[in-house]
C-alpha cells in the first residue's frame, strides 16, 4: 500500500537505514511535504498505516464485504478504516491532510503512469477514496476512544449501510457506468476522467 511508504520519510529524518531513504524518494511532493511539516505525527501515522494494512489483507480473508481492492467494498472498508485510526492517533486535522496528501499524490502518480495497488488511478476512483476517508475521519471523531476491534465492526457496518461510496460493476467485475453499462476497458486506458460511476456501498450490484 502506498500510503505506508509514504509515512517512512519520517524516519529518513532519524535513521541512515537505505530502504527507508529509498521509500522516501519514492513519495510524491504533497506526501513528502506532509511528512517534512509532521515529523513527529507522521511515526504513528506510519505505525497505524502498517496496522490499516494488516487489518484490511485479515478483512479480505474473511470474506465478509468481499476481496474487491480495487473499486469494491474492501477498498472502502481499507480507506475509511485508516482514516479512523489516524484521527484517533494523531488527530483530524493532521489525517485529514494527509488524506488529501495521499490523493493528491495519486493524480501525480497517474500523470507520471504509476500504478497504485496494481491499479492506474482515475478520478472517480480518488473522489470515492476522498468521500471514504471523510466517513472514516467522522467515525475516529466520534469514537475517540473505542479499540480497535469494536472500531473495526463501526466501519464494517458503515460499509455495509451504504454510508461509503465504492466503484460499480457488474457481477464479472466488470465497471459500469451510471446507465449501468460495461465501460470498456480500452476507454478507460490512459483516462482520467472516466465514466466508472459511484454508489452507496451497501450496492454490490447494478
Amino acid at each position: 500500500m502506498k500510503y505506508i511508504a509514504l509515512l517512512a520519510g519520517f524516519l529518513v529524518f532519524s535513521s541512515c537505514a537505505s530502504t527507508l531513504k529509498t521509500s522516501y524518494k519514492k513519495l510524491s511532493s504533497a506526501e513528502k511535504t506532509w511528512v517534512v511539516f509532521h515529523p513527529f505525527k507522521a511515526k504513528r501515522a506510519y505505525q497505524i498505516s502498517l496496522e490499516a494494512e494488516r487489518v484490511k489483507d485479515s478483512i479480505g480473508d474473511t470474506g465478509i464485504i468481499g476481496t474487491d481492492n480495487n473499486g469494491g467494498q474492501l477498498d472502502a472498508f481499507k480507506h475509511s478504516f485508516w482514516m479512523a485510526r489516524l484521527t484517533q492517533g494523531i488527530g483530524k486535522r493532521a489525517a485529514n491532510s494527509l488524506g488529501k496528501a495521499h490523493e493528491k499524490g495519486n493524480y501525480q502518480s497517474f500523470k507520471k503512469r504509476q500504478l497504485e495497488e496494481g491499479f492506474l488511478p482515475d478520478k472517480p476512483a480518488t473522489e470515492m477514496d476522498l468521500h471514504n476517508n471523510q466517513v472514516g475521519i467522522s467515525l475516529g471523531k466520534q469514537l475517540d476512544t473505542t479499540s480497535k476491534n469494536k472500531l473495526i465492526h463501526e466501519v464494517i457496518d458503515a460499509v455495509e449501510t451504504g454510508k461509503m461510496r465504492i466503484l460499480m460493476k457488474d457481477l464479472n467485475g466488470n465497471f459500469l457506468d451510471c446507465a449501468k453499462k460495461r465501460i470498456p476497458l480500452d476507454s478507460l486506458k490512459g483516462k482520467w476522467n472516466t465514466k466508472k460511476c459511484l454508489v452507496p456501498s451497501d450496492r454490490t450490484s447494478p
